[in-house]
């Protein structure tokens, strides 16, 4: 497994950083006439369309995993209702004008989500039956929140940052995962919770947090912040490195509860080393929303 990690890994970081950086020069690209009005009449490409795009490719392989654990539940769930929710949450995360007034973009959202709702009942009850019908609706619901709403919350980093925001967030998520693995094999020696994952260790945890925190602080400084925004000062990106590592542990752990409950190891095989598409994003979606939120109140406190 370590193995295919260290051969995979740096691809798939290199895939990561070659959308960031396409996106990051699209949103300096002049849009062609022909497609000024797709666009709301901007001169440039708006930012976030190499995520969106990165979103798209990856949410049908998480879809599927996320619709493999439900039906070992027990759950009656579909690959492409389950997609569909998730694209769903997607596009209400980043085709809501930010101009639009807070109660109607809210509103949107909320239709969106009466949509799956009703598609998922639709669905459910296709057989004549109510068995499993809440159960049905309920999975449904949860990609939308889940793979939907949550990976909105990067889509909403990129439109407020720079891409390269969005990378020093990622990188000090998944650099708690590293911390986390390699002190976990070192010195782990106390299991964290071993009905749930018997692998963590605190010592592997602790690691894990100081790695994000020591990365996040370095970062701080280099990556650019909009407007008349000063920087970010180290201990801010220290703040941050350390919440993310929480999070994203936090993240892990709720795809592990998933599965141990579908009585699986790994979401799918689609990653070797990794596991599957749910393995590698787990951490940074819940990730994304305390980074957020984070980057707000610091932007807030600097005025």
């Amino acid at each position: 497994m370590l193995r295919y990690r260290l051969l995979l890994g740096p691809v798939l970081i290199a895939l990561v950083i070659g959308i960031l950086w396409a996106d990051e020069a699209l949103d300096r690209a002049a849009v062609p006439p022909a497609l000024a009005d797709l666009f709301g009449g901007r001169a440039t490409f708006p930012p976030g369309i190499g995520l969106f795009l990165l979103a798209l490719g990856a949410s049908p392989i998480a879809a599927y995993e996320l619709a493999r654990i439900l039906r070992a539940n027990g759950i009656g769930a579909s690959n492409i209702l389950t997609w569909i929710a998730a694209v769903a949450g997607l596009l209400v995360s980043c085709l809501v004008p930010s101009s639009l007034a807070a109660p109607r973009a809210v509103m949107i959202v909320a239709t969106a989500a009466g949509a799956v709702l009703v598609m998922a009942i639709l669905y459910a009850s296709r057989g004549k039956t109510v068995e499993g019908v809440v159960a049905s609706c309920g999975g449904t619901l949860f990609s939308f929140v889940y793979l939907g709403l949550l990976f909105g919350f990067v889509l909403a980093l990129r439109r407020e940052h720079s891409a390269w925001v969005v990378l020093w967030v990622i990188l000090v998520t998944k650099s708690s995962d590293i911390g986390a693995y390699f002190t976990g094999r070192a010195i782990g020696r106390h299991k964290m919770i071993p009905w749930l994952s018997p692998g963590k260790t605190w010592e592997g945890a602790v690691g894990g947090v100081g790695l994000a925190t020591i990365v996040g602080a370095a970062g701080a400084g280099l990556v650019p912040m909009p407007g008349d925004h000063p920087g970010l000062m180290p201990w801010q990106g220290a703040i941050l490195g350390a919440s993310l590592a929480v999070v994203g542990q936090c993240g892990d752990l709720v795809a592990s509860l998933l599965k141990r409950d579908a009585g699986l190891k790994d979401s799918s095989r689609a990653l070797p080393g990794f596991g599957g598409m749910l393995d590698v994003i787990d951490s940074p979606l819940l990730a994304a929303p305390v980074a957020y939120w984070l980057l707000i109140a610091f932007a807030s406190a600097a005025t």
